[in-house]
């Protein structure tokens, strides 16, 4: 154990400071500090030594040099265990700093907010604080460093069971989360100031990427079982995601729940009605929008129930209990929504093992809530990074384009859109049959775009479902007219499809050759 008898304390964020302090006064800590902090011990009679007394040489620069003083970073780096370091101490009349409570000025904070400019962002990288962060962190044995509020409750718990002292686990902890502020401070200032040209202007990729991940899970195994896995989210997670899913029942989320969980939100969370999705192996195999949840998912069950067994189920609404009831009667891995009704939750509380997330979904919608952010995806490839900004283009009624004689009425327009918009997460080549706003039949992830096609109408047979009168979306062009051949052959009598291919025209006489309407978006919805 470690007995703190003097502690340095600056902080920009002032939360819970004072109780903290208080408590360590009652131990007899002789408390350091600067600036501000030091003004609202001072103003709430808790007895502090300003460290430019304590030094003897005053802050200056504005505040930019206060902390980085040899008596400040001998008595937070000296060994106590070596000789020669506590004689050099003596000899310099450096006493002890036993504990380092400093957060560091706002930087993400401030280059978040609307407006901030490039002289703001300086003026907001702190160098003191992470110089005694690095210091104390690097000396755990002997000091004890804090770096956020969450940890005084902690600290303080064991220094009241101990008599003042810190224990050489918690010491350790609060370095390696100390380092770890540090290296998220620095990778934020790194992405920020690499986006800038030299003429000030802003890049929409930053010279350099450092992402930073928290752990959330340990998972048994990887998408096998002979691989080893963990759960990663993002240190600032977007609201609404998969990450910040509350787990209300069920076994341990594996990595393919996982994976096929965010495939099914991600689509869901598109849609402004009620919908749900189900997924297998990261594709939809039935979408429906529904004015109740029961509906949309009876709706949706219909396309595909043999590939619904065992899936993921979400939907961006309540989830009351006649849902429940029905969903209770397939095998679901896991059943997302933004909310459950107590009934509905006491049903499924009859499936144990059923995984059960509950995901708030972001204010203003998911889709605006990316547009407005310069929402990014990434992917990894070998030992690289691709990037790219987040596939949020919502199509609109003016931006698309009849190209055959026969044009679709409103409720085949509707639907159009609908399929349009599952196509977007269903790996390419996608088909989607659609009808009804409920998909009718799925083709995914074919190497050629007539097989998409071809597969999606034998889904719909399986099912039971006609395709007679049906829509159809193409997340890509047609290269050749065949596709349109085998849906229309299917019963389609509307396509939906980017257009571009260098054969448009053959595939255009196609449509009209079979009485189909075509409508053409200019912008395509590849999913690898």
């Amino acid at each position: 154990m470690a007995t703190i008898k003097r502690a340095l304390i600056s902080v920009s964020d002032k939360q819970g400071i004072l109780e903290f302090a208080s408590v360590l006064a009652t131990f007899g800590v002789e408390i350091l500090s600067t600036g501000g902090t030091a003004k609202l011990f001072r103003e709430n009679n808790i007895p502090v030594t300003e460290v430019g007394d304590y030094t003897g040489f005053p802050e200056m620069l504005d505040g930019r040099v206060k902390t980085l003083h040899p008596k400040v970073h001998g008595g937070i780096l000296g060994r106590r265990d070596l000789p020669e370091h506590v004689a050099a101490m003596q000899s310099a009349n450096i006493p002890n700093i036993d504990m380092v409570v400093v957060n560091l000025y706002p930087f993400e904070a401030t280059v978040a907010r609307a407006g901030c400019t490039l002289e703001e962002a300086i003026e907001n990288i702190d160098i003191g604080g992470p110089a005694m962060v690095r210091s104390a962190a690097k000396n755990w044995k002997d000091v004890a460093v804090l770096t956020d509020a969450s940890q005084y409750a902690d600290v303080l718990t064991e220094m009241q069971s101990t008599g003042g002292a810190t224990g050489q686990a918690t010491r350790f902890a609060l370095s390696v989360a100390a380092f770890n502020r540090i290296s998220n401070y620095d990778g934020a200032i790194s992405d920020y100031l690499s986006s800038f040209k030299a003429d000030g202007s802003r890049k929409p990729f930053p010279d350099q990427v450092n992402g930073n991940f928290v752990k959330l899970q340990d998972l048994r195994y990887g998408e096998n079982p002979h691989q080893q896995a963990a759960f990663y989210r993002d240190l600032h997670p977007a609201p609404g995601s998969l990450v910040t899913a509350e787990q209300l029942q069920g076994k341990e989320l594996s990595y393919n729940n996982i994976a096929d969980a965010d495939a099914a939100w991600e689509c869901v969370k598109s849609f402004d009605t009620g919908a749900c999705v189900i997924v297998k192996h990261a594709n939809p195999c039935g979408v429906a929008l529904g004015g109740t949840a029961l509906e949309a998912y009876s709706k949706a069950f219909q396309t595909d129930p043999t590939s619904a067994f065992g899936g993921i189920i979400a939907f961006n609404r309540i989830v009351h209990g006649a849902a429940a009831e029905a969903i209770s009667k397939q095998f679901v891995e896991v059943l997302i929504a933004p909310d459950f009704t107590a009934e509905a939750l006491a049903v499924l509380s009859t499936k144990a093992n059923v995984r059960v997330l509950k995901i708030a979904l972001p204010e203003g919608g998911d889709t605006a809530w990316k547009n407005g952010r310069n929402f990014i995806d990434s992917k990894r490839v070998g030992s690289g990074l691709l990037l790219q900004t987040a596939d949020n283009h919502e199509i609109k009624l003016n931006e698309l384009k009849i190209v055959t004689k026969k044009h679709p009425n409103p409720e085949q327009m509707q639907d159009l859109l609908f399929a349009w918009r599952v196509a977007k997460y269903i790996k390419s080549n996608a088909i989607v049959f659609c009808g009804g706003n409920m998909t009718l039949g799925v083709g995914a992830g074919q190497m050629s775009r007539v097989d998409s096609t071809r597969i999606a109408a034998i889904k719909a047979q399986n099912a039971g479902l006609s395709l007679q009168n049906s829509v159809v979306a193409s997340d890509a062009f047609f290269p050749f007219r065949d596709g349109v051949d085998v849906l229309a052959a299917a019963g389609a009598n509307c396509v939906i499809q980017p257009g571009g291919s260098i054969r448009d025209d053959e595939v255009i006489a196609a449509a009209d050759e079979h009485g189909i309407a075509m409508v053409l978006t200019g912008i395509r919805h590849f999913r690898h």
